[in-house]
């Protein structure tokens, strides 16, 4: 059975990827095989394919990046029993192998589309939207009234963040890099748009909450960002650190958090927050909700054929671009 993929032999630059043959075969007891119809570009893929530290494990060499997509299931294995041949399902979680084709992956890991969004959405979402949702309702549970601050706030992750905070009635402040990119925030639910490079956020932060600080930060810029989204946080505030993209964090004096007012920092993951299935059904009802009825809109702003997986990573690299990225397995 033909199948194509982009795979990496050596970790690197974007330029590592190759397309080429990938072996697929039927799927295994308690898997499906699924007909990809796009395919989600997330940054931690960026980490796996330089071999930065990260919580997910990554095969060994040669291997195919890549967990989060959308398709039609053709194949199901032995005792899978809620998934048949034709449905549409999404997923966002590891095993990797989401960058070809054609793949077989967990039943149990997949979640069946609505009809209204369709594959591109789907893969622009799952693994935003999922994360976003453990985020604000379990990380820490905004409520009407809270003012957040999101980093990152024009990403794929960020509009969705700030979307859904503003929709359940949060005051957000956003951080971004360029004023088109605050434009872009603004009009997706961030109150306080920051170009990191003209303005501090935490001076915006202090003045929007009237130097009480904030009960949350979602921190996703790393090195650059940290100590002082830990000084935006009030007493007993939570910060929830899921990403690095400048750097890895530094590392922090646990007395230091006491000091700051009894502070919370975490490292949330999926792998732990989805790792029931009954959590990734929950939290992909939440999430389709949210998006067919609260407003939330999936913004994906660039597409980029399978094959062409590299410009993906150098572009999302190089800041340049907003909303998700969806690669296009059959262009």
């Amino acid at each position: 059975m033909s199948n194509k993929a982009a795979v990496i032999h050596e970790k690197g630059s974007p330029d590592v990827f190759r397309w080429e043959d990938w072996p697929l075969g039927d799927p295994a007891e308690g898997e499906v095989r699924i007909r990809h119809g796009a395919v989600g570009v997330n940054y931690v893929d960026t980490y796996h394919r330089r071999g930065m530290p990260h919580p997910w494990a990554v095969p060994e060499l040669p291997l195919v990046l890549g967990f989060e997509g959308a398709g039609v299931v053709e194949a199901v294995g032995d005792e899978v029993v809620d998934l048949a041949v034709g449905d549409r399902v999404g997923y966002a979680y590891p095993p990797h192998g989401s960058y070809s084709q054609v793949r077989c992956y967990p039943a149990d890991r997949c979640v069946k589309l609505p009809d209204e969004i369709d594959d591109v959405q789907a893969a622009g979402m799952m693994l935003k939207g999922l994360t976003a949702q453990y985020l604000i309702r379990r990380t820490y549970a905004v409520q009407p009234g809270d003012t957040v601050l999101v980093h990152a706030a024009s990403g794929g992750m960020g509009l969705i963040l700030c979307q859904w905070c503003n929709a359940i009635g949060a005051r957000v402040v956003g951080t971004v890099s360029t004023r088109e990119k605050a434009e872009l925030a603004a009009a997706h639910g961030c109150h306080h748009p920051v170009v990191r490079s003209e303005e501090s956020f935490l001076d915006v932060v202090r003045e929007v909450t009237d130097g009480v600080g904030v009960p949350v930060v979602y921190e996703s810029i790393g090195k650059d960002t940290f100590m002082d989204s830990l000084d935006c946080l009030r007493p007993l505030g939570v910060m929830a650190s899921y990403g690095h993209a400048s750097g890895e964090p530094p590392d922090v004096n646990v007395v230091d958090l006491g000091r700051r007012g009894s502070l919370f920092l975490t490292r949330p993951a999926i792998m732990h927050y989805m790792a029931e299935r009954a959590h990734i059904v929950a939290g992909a009802e939440d999430l389709f909700d949210a998006v067919l009825n609260a407003g939330v809109k999936i913004n994906v702003n660039h597409t980029w054929p399978l094959r062409e997986a590299g410009a993906a990573h150098a572009a999302i690299e190089g800041s340049k671009t907003t909303g998700s990225v969806v690669l296009l397995p059959w262009e």
